[in-house]
């Protein structure tokens, strides 16, 4: 195998370890009891806003059993809630709540503040390369 793919395949395990590790933070930032995969589902909610459980559950990878149980825990603190769909009564749409938006915010800017902290040392550019190639691999990953 070539040396670049398995150095890819070294630090993407190590960056994948920490961002698990970072998300089970977050996520208990925002209500102790939730896993680490809410922080993610709520990164969803606030930037594409509105949407049914089974595009939750394709966008970020899972089974619906798994989706309905972590929306379930986001809904049962107050963070999401759920509403008709208006293009399909049978659906429901799962939104943030107004104290869903505020709580994760303040984590959201948070952890901006460590990123910006543990860039410092870094040029603009190479940030921006850097959130390019990260965007490029996972719009390959979701082909």
């Amino acid at each position: 195998m070539d040396r670049e793919f398995l150095a890819l395949e070294r630090e993407l395990a190590v960056f994948l370890r920490r961002a698990r590790a970072s998300s089970g933070e977050m996520a208990r930032e925002l209500h102790p009891d939730l896993e680490p995969a809410a922080y993610g589902l709520l990164v969803r909610l606030e930037e594409a806003g509105a949407q049914r459980g089974t595009e939750l559950a394709a966008y970020i990878g899972v089974g619906k059993a798994t989706m309905s149980r972590q929306l379930r825990a986001l809904e049962e603190v107050g963070l999401v809630t759920r509403e008709p769909d208006p293009a399909d009564g049978r659906a429901s749409l799962v939104r943030l709540t107004d104290e869903g938006v505020a709580r994760f915010r303040h984590v959201r800017d948070a952890r901006r503040a460590r990123y910006v902290s543990k860039l410092a040392g870094w040029d603009r550019g190479e940030v921006a390369e850097l959130a390019r190639l990260l965007r490029q691999l996972n719009t390959s990953a979701e082909s």
